[in-house]
């Protein structure tokens, strides 16, 4: 039985190591990363509707009997 040869392994290690190091920081290169959202402008003032000024309470709550 013939014995493994084993002389080039450091050789091709060694190439290997450079070549997917740079395939890795070009994969990293092409990554679209999360974008924080835009700051908002603090001089644009919201829309003045009477109904976002105010809550109004649209149920009973389960404290009081209902009065029929």
């Amino acid at each position: 039985m013939p014995q493994l040869d084993t002389s080039t392994w450091f050789t091709t290690i060694m190439a290997m190591l450079p070549a997917l190091y740079l395939i890795t920081q070009l994969k990293l290169l092409n990554t679209n990363f999360y974008q924080p959202p835009p700051q908002k402008n603090p001089n644009k003032q919201a829309p003045n509707n009477h109904w976002q000024l105010k809550w109004t309470k649209i149920y009973l709550p389960h404290s009081q009997l209902q009065q029929s």
